[in-house]
Parts: structure tokens; C-alpha cells; sequence
């Protein structure tokens, strides 16, 4: 598991290694909403396709509020609650 990105509104972990060998290259992500209280885990395709986004957005050395600009767009997806453990 790697933090890809925390603030205030947002937080986003890679999972590396998931799935069936073959499956999944780029992982997982999670990606938080903190004051909505809701996430979504993407996979497969979806992962790879967020993977790809992230990089372009990082090589434009994004401000805070750039990345979470970014993020909103994913807001409309995030169905579960968040559950702190």
C-alpha cells in the first residue's frame, strides 16, 4: 500500500499486487473523500485509466487544490461510507 496524495478533503492509496497473477497490473486505488464521508475502490481497467490521469496531472506539478479539483471529478462515483478502523 502507497499514500498517493493526502489533504485535507482527499486521500488516495495504491494497492500494488492485486488480484490474480496476470490480473490487474496497476493494482487498486482507493480514493477518499473526507467530507463527503464516501470512497470507491477502482480496479482493473478503471485503475489503470486513474494510474495513467495521475501521471500527466503530476508532471504538471499540481497545487492542492489542483489535485483536489481532479479528485471532485471521482465524487459523483463514491457509493461506500467511509469506515475509520
Amino acid at each position: 500500500m502507497n499514500m498517493v496524495y493526502n489533504s485535507s478533503n482527499f486521500c488516495v492509496l495504491e494497492f500494488s499486487d492485486f488480484g490474480e497473477v496476470g490480473r490487474n497490473p496497476a493494482g487498486g486505488f482507493e480514493i477518499m473523500d473526507k467530507s463527503m464521508r464516501r470512497e470507491i475502490f477502482l480496479d482493473g481497467p478503471r485503475a489503470e485509466q486513474f494510474k495513467r490521469e495521475i501521471d500527466e496531472l503530476l508532471s504538471t506539478e499540481p497545487t492542492f487544490d489542483e489535485f483536489d479539483d481532479f479528485l471532485t471529478g471521482y465524487a459523483g462515483l463514491m457509493t461506500q461510507p467511509l469506515a475509520m478502523h
